[in-house]
């Protein structure tokens, strides 16, 4: 009942200003799986419900058809394609539970489309972009301070309980691998590196000194969480959002630098033993030896898996596999074959048909993002959107060796960035974007 007034207002202000609902959306992609640890509730139900009521309240706000110009593009229809497919995916003959289906689409095409649509609607200014990334990069740091408590202090009794039952994996040769309040720390890593990379690239932004400072002190931070996680595919993160960024820089001074700086780090891990007596050096190491038992294992089922799909072209159905496929079909093939990759969840889930036309929707995307910005030459807007853009490059990659697109708040993130660089570069608000600072 106390609670009551608190939540009326909210709504009151979430239907005047709907782009509170997206923050709170991002608040809780950060809390709401590690809440879970502590409460008995479907947090992650929390998530849809927020997105949802921010789509009616900008429905109700934009009721004129003439307000939602700026869905009519290329990147709103090729994701609406794939949504379409996952749609058809129901009459899909070897869909095993239907209700797994509304659990697992939500992931790889409602947050995309929902998400996509309330960015392109409110994130339209440099200030806007400015303000999103400060609130990622802060929650960040308190996600990585947080590690730290648990990696030289301790866990708490929920958090001990929780890995007790996945010790097999954050538990190595009596080594922590540290996933703060996130799902587990594969995700956290991955989302350290992200973090790392966005703080990087502004530090070399024309800003002022102490704003270039706490951009590369947030950096230092997120990076010793990351190496603490024990994730070797946020290294991925990293190395190809750096090479994407030189790239799209078009300094080719820095370039050249930045190459052998990359090159050099690569050598040191792939063909040397520097710093081997670390653990978490051992762990990044490990992910450039491709025989590596985890790595094998991961091989010797994808060829099972292609066997299994070799009749199938539009794969087991949406929830077969993983999470959702051992929940409601434990003794199928699919679920009980470990999928790992986001792409090999995809391609599992929804076959060679589904695979083929998500990888040629997202490389579209980065491919037509990618050349707006090489032709945008107003440098204050294009650092911020060339760190949005070197993170979506580099988990793009990253999605190979772990589901980093299934988990929030990396998914969220993923999908505000497309439709934040959309908007400054090419949408119908791009000059406005750009001059309103």
């Amino acid at each position: 009942m106390l609670l009551l007034p608190f939540i009326a207002a909210y709504f009151f202000f979430l239907f005047k200003y709907p782009v509170i609902g997206l923050y709170t959306c991002l608040f809780l992609g950060f809390v709401a799986t590690g809440l879970t640890r502590y409460i008995d509730a479907p947090l992650g139900l929390s998530i849809d419900v927020f997105l949802a009521l921010t789509l009616l309240a900008t429905f109700f706000q934009r009721f004129d058809s003439k307000n939602w110009q700026e869905l009519k593009n290329p990147i709103v229809a090729s994701v609406v394609i794939w949504v379409l497919y996952c749609v058809f995916q129901l009459f899909n003959p070897e869909v095993v539970s239907y209700e797994a289906w509304v659990y697992a689409v939500r992931s790889p095409a409602f947050y995309m489309l929902f998400t996509l649509i309330i960015g392109l609607l409110f994130i339209k200014t440099l200030q806007e972009v400015e303000r999103l990334l400060h609130v990622w990069l802060a929650f960040s740091v308190l996600a990585a301070l947080y590690s730290f408590k648990q990696y030289f202090i301790g866990l708490d009794d929920a958090e001990k309980l929780w890995l007790s039952q996945n010790a097999s994996t954050h538990l190595l040769f009596g080594n922590l691998r540290v996933f703060s309040f996130y799902s587990d720390a594969a995700q956290f890593g991955a989302a350290m590196a992200h973090a790392a990379l966005a703080a990087l690239i502004l530090a070399f932004g024309k800003y002022s000194i102490g704003r270039k400072l706490a951009y590369l002190v947030c950096a230092g931070i997120v990076l010793y969480a990351m190496s603490l996680s024990g994730t070797r595919g946020a290294l991925f993160v990293l190395l190809v959002g750096i090479i994407s960024y030189l790239l799209l820089s078009k300094n080719f001074k820095t370039l050249l630098v930045g190459a052998c700086l990359v090159g050099g780090i690569f050598f040191l891990l792939k063909f040397t033993y520097v710093g081997h007596s670390n653990y978490q050096i051992q762990r990044m190491r490990s992910a450039f030896n491709f025989n590596d038992p985890s790595f094998q294992v991961r091989i010797k089922n994808q060829l099972k898996l292609s066997e299994y799909l070799e009749t199938r072209p539009f794969g087991g159905g949406i929830g077969s596999a993983g999470y959702w496929g051992l929940r409601f079909s434990p003794d199928t093939f699919l679920a009980k074959t470990p999928v790992d990759s986001w792409y090999v969840k995809i391609w599992v889930e929804t076959g060679i048909v589904g695979i083929t036309l998500y990888l040629l929707i997202t490389l579209f995307i980065l491919l037509y993002l990618g050349v707006k910005l090489w032709k945008l030459n107003e440098y204050r807007v294009k650092q911020p959107l060339l760190a949005l853009y070197a993170g979506i490059a580099g988990v793009f990659v990253a999605n190979y060796g772990n589901q980093l697109l299934g988990q929030m708040p990396t998914a969220i993130l993923f999908y505000l960035s497309i439709a934040i660089i959309y908007n400054l570069v090419s949408g119908p608000s791009s000059t406005k974007g750009i001059h309103h600072t």
